[in-house]
């Protein structure tokens, strides 16, 4: 990391994993965990899953912003990020893939794909997963991700 200027530390801890509580240590979030009820839990809660989702697509979406300036375009984009988790037939060995849709108003579904595909470059969360998950990047309308 000698080549980068640190920007910022955030810490979080966990109390009995997937059936427990988990915050930040600044105080100023806090969550009850859960595990999914298509995984065997209560399903009340978040699950870990969730979280990832919701904070991979928020960097994505930042990441994305940056993207569009360098392109000149000031609409407004939508990225919804699902995360699959999945568990092999023969032992306990989960893995994690993840779909990235983006939706950039009043563009095209290519120029969506062209500016999804040049964020997946640039975003720390999708640098963190390159080589570890697979990730699919589609450029749909805008419309597609709103009306969600």
């Amino acid at each position: 990391m000698a080549d980068y200027e640190e920007l910022y530390t955030t810490s979080a801890i966990n109390t009995n994993g997937r059936n427990g509580k988990s915050y930040l240590t600044d105080g100023s979030f806090s969550v009850d965990i859960a595990t999914p009820k298509e995984m065997g839990g209560s399903g009340k809660g978040t699950n870990p899953e969730q979280l990832f989702a919701l904070g991979y697509s928020a960097c994505f979406n930042s990441a994305l912003d940056l993207v569009k300036r360098q392109a000149k375009i000031k609409d407004t984009a939508l990225v919804r990020l699902t995360v699959h988790m999945y568990k092999a037939k023969t032992d306990a060995d989960f893995k994690l893939s993840v779909d990235i849709e983006v939706g950039v108003e009043n563009q095209s579904i290519e120029v969506a794909q062209a500016l999804a595909e040049k964020t997946h470059h640039v975003c720390p969360y999708s640098k963190a997963v390159d080589g570890n998950i697979d990730v699919k990047l589609t450029g749909v309308t805008y419309e597609s991700l709103a009306d969600k």
